[in-house]
């Protein structure tokens, strides 16, 4: 037998009982009159043994799955069952179900491109219980997404809270330090600066993160997230587009490209002084260029990614400043995302959220640079800018030139290190804001349509020059060549994401020759259907008025 050891999934059935177990098993093809692939080793074993276990139209799954969903912020996927299972050749077992959808007949495939399920699908803590199933399969949408962005945040707040030996004291000493920030004259787009020094990879503290046992948030502070994310998606309008959902698809496709993070070359963000064969290859995966090495900086992506759009106006910034909005006296461009920032952090201020903040930051070093990553992060997805364009491209230019690092200084190669992060962050946004141009096809036709209706609705109530109807077509091709494909050939060039890139590029260019040939077509039902569903909106604008 030929064959390869390699880390596997096994589901196996047996009537209507199902059971996974996740571990290596060896695969190979057993000759014969009916040669067949066949998968052999302990994983297999116990996956059978487990299904005299199950229960039918039931998936069971072993510890081991359910401890890698969790790591995957999937951890409302599951529900631990109340009593261990005994397997045979195993002893007893603590075994979880996979959590069933209300409503549905049969499971329904998970939107894998997102990272996060279908958006209808999304999950809750995992300390629920059976009994708990029911509270949670009453919620509606918006309120699944609550609960699945609760979930990744905590988990992200656990690791910052773990950083610290599980230390989290309460911060009435930064008082001060947090009424300063953002205040004095300057506006968000002004804090905005090229090269944001994050923190060096610390093999002392990644060994304090192992053996602290408790990197629990608090209830307290968990509650205080829940309602800041519940606030926050009740701030976000009921747009076609720009809404609540769309900022937990692009959190979603934010924290899939942080857990891709490959590169190990040169010192992967290490302090200096610590000699790299001290540090396991396994723990050095993921953190290129510093971004992974700081659960602090993780955390503020992911965070970032979510109130990117907060009380998003339904059109672009070039319309606002057409027609003088309050705001654009304020800021004078970038005016969405700016009035984002402002509105999010001046909430997370509020003394309501103090035990939140706690976690988040215990010094104002932590503060600052919170705060940076906030600024440069969402003000990366105003890309309509030509200028903030031309600007990026510049500094993706000089982090990535080929100029020689041996002659640069240890402080030279650092300054280079934190300039590579800051841009490459900036540019994970930028993709995860429309990752529905390189997902799977009917990701990337569901939310054009989506946005084509927030834009055809602008433009009948008269916040739009033109029809967008009669330039979606051609407009849609010209975006996936000047902008979309472009990115996704930077994300393959920084070499920081590994396969995902590729992905991402595959996907891109397979959507645009699809588009190509459907597109047009397409462009018509959406307006048939929209003229359809909204026949008062589309009635003949009054051109006296």
């Amino acid at each position: 037998m030929k064959g390869g050891r390699k880390w596997y999934e096994d589901v196996s059935a047996n009537s209507d009982c199902l059971s996974s177990l996740s571990g290596q098993v060896t695969a190979g093809v057993i000759r014969g009159q009916r040669s067949r692939f066949q998968l052999f080793g302990d994983t297999m074993n116990t996956a059978a043994r487990m299904e005299s276990s199950g229960e039918q139209s039931r998936i069971q799954i072993s510890q081991v799955t359910a401890d890698l969903l969790k790591e995957a912020g999937l951890a409302g996927w599951i529900i631990p069952r109340t009593i261990k299972m005994f397997v045979k050749g195993k002893g007893d077992m603590q075994t979880y179900w996979l959590r069933k959808r209300a409503g549905a007949s049969k499971p329904k495939v998970a939107d894998s491109e997102s990272g996060m399920g279908t958006l209808d699908e999304t999950a809750e803590s995992s300390e629920r219980t059976e009994e708990d199933d029911n509270e949670f399969e009453g919620m509606n949408k918006t309120e699944r997404l609550i609960e699945w962005n609760v979930e990744v945040l905590a988990s992200l707040l656990e690791q910052i809270v773990g950083s610290r030996g599980g230390v989290v004291n309460q911060i009435q000493t930064l008082s001060d330090a947090e009424k300063k920030v953002g205040v004095g004259g300057k506006t968000v787009l002004e804090e905005f600066t090229p090269v944001i020094p994050l923190k060096r990879f610390d093999t002392v503290e990644l060994e304090r993160r192992r053996r602290t046992t408790n990197s629990n948030v608090g209830e307290e502070a968990r509650s205080q997230l829940r309602n800041y994310i519940s606030t926050i998606s009740g701030m976000y309008p009921d747009n076609a587009f720009h809404n609540f959902e769309h900022a937990s698809h692009v959190t979603a496709s934010v924290k899939k490209l942080l857990a891709r993070i490959v590169n190990t070359d040169d010192r992967n963000g290490l302090t200096a002084g610590i000699p790299t064969d001290s540090v396991d290859l396994v723990d050095l995966a993921g953190h290129s260029y510093g971004i992974t090495s700081d659960p602090l900086t993780q955390f503020t992506v992911v965070f970032s990614a979510l109130i990117h759009d907060v009380d998003h106006p339904g059109v672009p910034n070039t319309q606002l400043v057409k027609e003088q909005s309050r705001w654009v006296r304020v800021y004078k461009k970038s005016v969405a995302e700016q009035k984002s920032v402002d509105i999010a952090w001046d909430m997370l201020m509020s003394d309501e959220y103090a035990e939140l903040r706690a976690c988040i930051y215990q010094t104002e070093e932590e503060l600052l640079r919170f705060r940076q990553l906030v600024v440069n992060t969402v003000m990366a997805t105003d890309i309509a800018d030509k200028e903030l364009q031309a600007l990026r491209k510049n500094r993706w230019e000089t982090a990535f030139s080929n100029a020689d690092s041996a002659t640069k200084s240890s402080a030279d190669n650092v300054e280079s290190e934190d300039r590579k992060a800051t841009i490459v962050i900036e540019h994970l946004i930028q993709a995860s804001d429309v990752s529905h141009t390189m997902q799977h096809w009917y990701i990337y036709k569901k939310w054009n349509e989506r946005f084509f209706r927030e834009c055809y609705v602008a433009y009948r109530q008269g916040r739009a020059d033109s029809d967008p109807s009669t330039n979606w077509y051609k407009g849609e091709i010209g975006f996936f060549d000047f902008y979309v494909i472009p990115l996704a050939k930077k994300l393959q060039s920084c070499g920081v994401f590994g396969v995902s890139s590729d992905e991402y590029l595959n996907y891109a260019t397979a959507n645009r020759e699809e588009w190509i040939r459907e597109g047009e077509a397409l462009v018509q039902k959406f307006q048939t259907k929209f003229n359809e569903e909204n026949a008062l909106l589309t009635a003949p604008l009054d051109e006296s008025a």
